[in-house]
């Protein structure tokens, strides 16, 4: 290069431009580094561009030219600065590979109190959260739960258990306002303290029910969180409560599944837990817990099952009372099978004894019970006493106040924990002077025919009755048994179970006025219609066959009697009670028919006989005694039905009690006015000249039947006058298994029949009870229906005036024979449709009392032959739990429920 065109060199001095120039040389920093000689991201940021001039020979840099280029280079590089320091990582910032892509952001003015979502991030990294965020949250929870518990925990009162544990009495009344008895759990409740409870029995309940007692807190958060869950999904929230919980639950708080009383129930149990020690709160446990028939508490309990003190309990009678807080509905080895028909006596045994045993084993295993007493214990479980009856709940009283509490809880949202806890007044429909004359008429019978100390047959001999006011439902009296104090705790006028036999034909003849038969056309049949009424009679089907028996041989009908009677009118039929007419008859009506008038009457389907083949016609149904005499008080009533009903009003201190639904107003017209005054009118020939002669001694208008079944297990009679309607029922029963037995014996006589000593007991208490009272006759029947010759057409109805003779006839009233046994009917399809011509019905049952037809069940008796007699559902009436009952006044309900 030419010498001429290099710049002179500077002088040293020059002044403050000088200086100046002197700034913008080699010594002057980052910018007159030679590129790439820092190691700085910058120093590679841009290769020189061609032709460019900044490194001179020799490699040192170029001095700029000019301030004014100088500060221009300074620009372009403070740029760079810039966008190189704000570029994101990873995207061509300083930690990334290269420069960052699109424009450069600038951080916040102002930070924000909750960074979410997280500033400075991207894609998915902008959604989770920070752990300073987590962390404050989980704080700020945990504090606001904190001071929730701790506010519910100041809110609630620890409850006392003198005031929770005490209760008042229910009181019962006559129909005339008069008191009848004052009983309830106030009678039955006595508390003792810790030093009074055995320690087994301590024991056993903290085995059975808690183990961890003396080490828990007074709560299970574990039993809690699924009681929860469980209420979350509709289901009970029991399980998991412990004794602490328990005791709050008994003394505090009402029975409730709701979340507002579980948490409730936690934060008072916690405070209990924190202000009693433990035996102050297993003391109230075991004073306020229910164990069954009506004893509340240890002491209670203690006197009920076993006779005697608390303090005076064994390990072993321990273990038992301890399984009854399981449930005493099912583990009271006594059974309660009026309130679960599972609750019988065998199967609450079989639970009482496994639960008794497992608790004894629970006690050996926690080392609370000595190997020694342990097999001591275990060696024989100990059986309860029989019922204590409590105080005034003697005689009928019992049974009284029995079927109006059943009444009360079918017919109130009242639970039986509510009820039992008192303070409710209950006006009965019981009358005081007929209760005492039905007692009575029972009692002078018995004395009078019945020998039970030297006459073996006469033992076990049991009787029900119940008499029903008609086109009222008022349930006026009822016969239960000889009383709790006595040891019999079943309601007989409430028990189902005892076959009705031959007070059952009335509704096949009124179903036959009603709906007539298969060859009738729908026309109703006559009373004077007749049928053949010989013994030992195939059994026709409306397409002409015959009933056949299993080995398909025919069939045959059987009367008590094998008297020759012919054709034989219904009515004649009704009142010397021939069976084979009324199977015949049902058969040709339809059974089903049959079945709706008796509950159109008011009889319940669920006591009905589900088997409608022949033998239905004749009685092997079980209703109540209280649903039989209203059934036939709607005969009385001339079709007018009203359910029966015990009581009147409830009212809970004082005020009525709002849930109670008091009877229905007015009855309805369940059967025509004119089929129900014919069946009286046939019904009252019955008392005149036929099988309830005895009746007759009364000396008013009155009708009814009889009833027999068959090995003479059970003994009726029904009969009403327009004031009264009443039904006696007799039979005898086997303690231990509950099942009838026959009372051919009994009395000193071959066989007991309904038109003798039930008819006795029915005229007796009658006479009683309507005494002083008009006699207003029953409305005239007028004639009805087609009358019918079984054996041809419909035959011209005779103009004569249907009205009982008052003189007996010449005809022989049925007496007890010997007869053969004839062979059941096969188990084909039974009879169910009306006048269906395909109908394989079975026959059930012989009528000369020793068949034993497919079903099991009776046929008649004296009054309606064969077939074999159910097993009775000998109701307990005195257990408890929640059940509410079959409303006959009690146990048997409307016909709705």
């Amino acid at each position: 290069m030419s010498e001429h065109r290099r710049k002179p060199p500077q002088p040293q001095g020059g002044g403050r431009a000088a200086a100046r120039r002197g700034q913008s040389g080699p010594s002057s920093g980052r910018r007159a580094a030679p590129r790439g000689a820092t190691g700085s991201p910058a120093d590679s940021y841009r290769s020189p561009s061609p032709g460019s001039e900044t490194v001179g020979p020799g490699g040192e840099e170029r001095s700029y030219g000019s301030r004014a280029e100088a500060r221009r280079a300074a620009q372009k590089g403070s740029r760079r600065r810039a966008a190189e320091n704000t570029a994101p990582a990873g995207r061509g910032g300083p930690a990334g590979p290269g420069r960052g892509r699109g424009r450069a952001t600038t951080a916040p003015g102002k930070k924000r109190f909750i960074d979410y979502p997280r500033f400075g991030r991207h894609g998915w990294r902008r959604w989770v959260p920070s752990w300073k965020l987590v962390s404050g949250l989980f704080v700020g929870f945990v504090g606001g739960l904190v001071a929730m518990v701790g506010i519910g925990f100041a809110m609630v009162e620890v409850p006392s258990e003198n005031i929770a544990a005490k209760s008042q009495n229910n009181v019962y009344y006559w129909a005339d306002g008069s008191q009848m008895v004052a009983t309830g759990t106030g009678v039955n409740r006595q508390n003792v303290t810790i030093d009074k409870i055995p320690k087994a029995m301590q024991f056993a309940v903290i085995s059975a029910e808690n183990k961890s007692f003396y080490q828990d807190s007074g709560v299970d958060p574990m039993g809690i969180a699924r009681a929860l869950a469980n209420m979350a999904r509709g289901g009970q929230t029991q399980g998991g409560s412990t004794i602490t919980q328990q005791f709050v639950k008994n003394t505090y708080l009402s029975q409730d599944q709701t979340l507002t009383r579980k948490f409730k129930e936690m934060f008072i149990s916690i405070k209990v837990g924190a202000k009693f020690d433990k035996d102050e709160i297993l003391q109230g446990y075991l004073n306020t817990s229910y164990y069954g028939r009506g004893a509340y508490g240890i002491q209670a309990a203690a006197q009920t099952y076993y006779g005697k003190n608390s303090d005076d309990l064994t390990p072993s009678e321990c273990a038992v009372l301890a399984a009854l807080l399981k449930g005493p509905t099912y583990y009271d080895p006594a059974g309660a099978s009026d309130l679960d028909k599972s609750a019988t006596p065998e199967a609450n045994r079989k639970r009482s004894e496994e639960r008794w045993a497992w608790i004894l084993g629970e006690m050996h295993k926690d080392k609370r019970l000595s190997d020694a007493d342990y097999q001591k214990a275990i060696r024989k479980y100990p059986t309860p006493d029989g019922r204590k009856a409590t105080k005034g709940m003697t005689g009928q009283i019992s049974y009284l106040v029995d079927t109006a509490k059943k009444y009360v809880l079918a017919h109130s949202d009242i639970t039986e924990a509510q009820f039992d806890k008192g303070g409710y007044q209950i006006y009965t429909t019981f009358q005081k002077n007929k209760v005492n004359a039905l007692a009575k008429a029972v009692k002078n019978v018995q004395k009078e025919r019945l020998d039970p100390k030297h006459r073996n047959l006469d033992k076990y001999v049991q009787f029900g009755a119940a008499s029903v006011k008609p086109a009222d439902g008022q349930i006026v009296a009822l016969y239960g048994g000889d009383g709790y104090e006595n040891g019999h705790f079943t309601n007989n006028a409430d028990t189902s179970g005892v076959p009705v036999g031959s007070t059952w034909k009335p509704f096949v003849l009124a179903a036959a006025m009603k709906y007539g038969t298969y060859k009738s056309d729908g026309q109703g049949v006559s009373p004077l219609s007749k049928y053949n009424g010989n013994d030992h009679l195939k059994v026709y089907k409306p397409d002409g066959s015959y009933y056949l028996n299993k080995d398909n041989t025919p069939f045959y009908q059987n009367n008590e009697s094998d008297h020759p009677w012919g054709y034989i009118s219904l009515r004649k039929a009704m009142e010397q009670s021939v069976n084979t007419p009324f199977v015949q008859l049902g058969v040709d009506v339809g059974m089903t028919h049959v079945r709706d008038v008796a509950k159109s009457a008011g009889i319940l389907d669920q006591s009905m006989s589900q088997n409608l083949n022949p033998s239905f016609a004749i009685g092997t149904s079980t209703p109540s005694a209280i649903r039989m005499a209203d059934a036939y008080a709607t005969f009385a009533a001339s079709g007018k039905q009203a359910d029966p009903y015990s009581v009147t009003a409830v009212k809970i201190n004082g005020a009525d009690a709002p849930s109670f639904v008091k009877p229905k107003p007015a009855p309805e017209q369940a059967l025509d006015e004119n089929i129900a005054n014919n069946v009286t009118d046939v019904l009252e020939n019955v008392i005149q000249n036929g099988t309830g002669l005895k009746a007759k001694t009364l000396g008013r208008t009155a009708a009814g039947k009889t009833g027999t079944t068959d090995e003479n297990k059970s003994a009726w009679f029904v009969g009403y006058t327009q004031q009264l309607s009443t039904s006696v029922t007799m039979f005898r029963e086997n303690p231990k298994d509950h099942k009838l037995l026959s009372m051919n014996g009994t009395a000193g006589v071959d066989s007991i029949h309904g038109g003798d000593i039930p008819t006795l007991v029915w005229t007796e208490y009658m006479r009683a009870a309507l005494k002083n009272a008009n006699d207003p006759g029953f409305p005239k029947a007028t004639e009805i229906g087609e009358v019918q010759d079984e054996a041809g057409a419909p035959s011209p109805t005779p103009s004569v005036t249907i009205t009982p003779s008052r003189t007996p006839s010449a005809t022989p009233s049925p007496s007890p024979s010997q007869t053969t046994t004839t062979p059941s009917p096969s188990a084909s399809a039974s009879c169910q449709l009306g006048w269906d011509p395909n109908c394989n019905g079975n026959g059930n049952g012989n009528g000369n009392g020793n068949g034993n037809g497919n079903g099991g069940v009776d046929t008649g008796g004296v009054d309606g032959g064969g077939g074999t007699t159910p097993t009775p559902t000998a109701t307990d009436t005195t257990g408890t739990g929640n059940t509410r009952g079959n409303g006959n006044g009690g146990f048997f309900g409307g016909q709705t429920g």
